[in-house]
């Protein structure tokens, strides 16, 4: 995709991100958005709920949160690097959709959303964090083990899938092999999932400038550790 087309389309989006924002914010709703997906996609016990270390961080009214990872980590990560037993990551599943049920019926809007990516897009995508050294601080020891690991991931996603993508709190699927037309997609099918409006904004006057304290404060600076104009 073009840039230039690119950076068009998303200026329109982001517009309406702030018509959202004002929604959200004049009518008090409460939104969460769960981003899941493999590495470089773009994205308790036994007796206690394991998504019950999320409930501190869901929204006040006129909030909006974002999880980028998730309690969705016990299905993914944490099983897959045996950070979770068999048990516990069973007893997330058959949990979590009660728990997103008692989410939803608080008045909370929930979407989630998979980023899905190939094989071989993950590969480039590691390899460009390899060799470039601007995107090395991106590549960690558990990046390079979850790509050893992609059939693990894959068994992990299903499971997830069939246990927790209801008519009530479904998975939304993002095929992010071209990261731009995924962004637009996703913001695009996000906006469409909210019942948001247009609200009226009061006119901003900027105020003149207080001039009975005046001085030459361009003067005072003189002398200063200024930054090297060197572009």
């Amino acid at each position: 995709m073009r840039k230039k087309a690119y950076a068009k389309e998303l200026k329109r989006l982001q517009t309406e991100l702030v018509a959202v924002q004002d929604w959200v914010k004049a009518t008090g709703q409460r939104i969460v958005i769960i981003f899941e997906g493999r590495d470089a996609a773009g994205k308790g016990g036994v007796t206690q709920m394991y998504s019950q270390r999320y409930i501190a961080q869901l929204p006040a009214a006129g909030e909006v949160i974002i999880f980028d990872r998730s309690w969705y980590n016990r299905a993914g990560v944490e099983q897959v690097m045996g950070f979770a037993s068999d048990d516990e990551v069973q007893h997330f599943l058959d949990l979590v959709p009660l728990f997103e049920t008692e989410v939803q019926g608080d008045g909370i809007i929930l979407i989630k959303y998979w980023l899905e990516v190939s094989n071989e897009e993950q590969e480039k995508r590691f390899e460009a964090r390899i060799s470039k050294k601007h995107k090395q601080w991106k590549l960690s020891p558990m990046d390079l083990e979850a790509r050893s690991r992609w059939y693990d991931y894959s068994r992990a996603r299903d499971a997830m899938l069939e246990a927790t993508d209801t008519e009530e709190s479904p998975w939304h699927i993002v095929r992010n092999e071209d990261k731009l037309r995924g962004r637009l997609n996703c913001i695009t099918h996000l906006l469409q999932q909210l019942p948001y409006e247009s609200m009226p904004r009061e006119t901003v006057v900027l105020p003149e400038r207080n001039e009975s304290a005046a001085y030459d404060d361009t003067a005072s600076m003189s002398g200063r550790r200024f930054v090297p104009e060197e572009f």
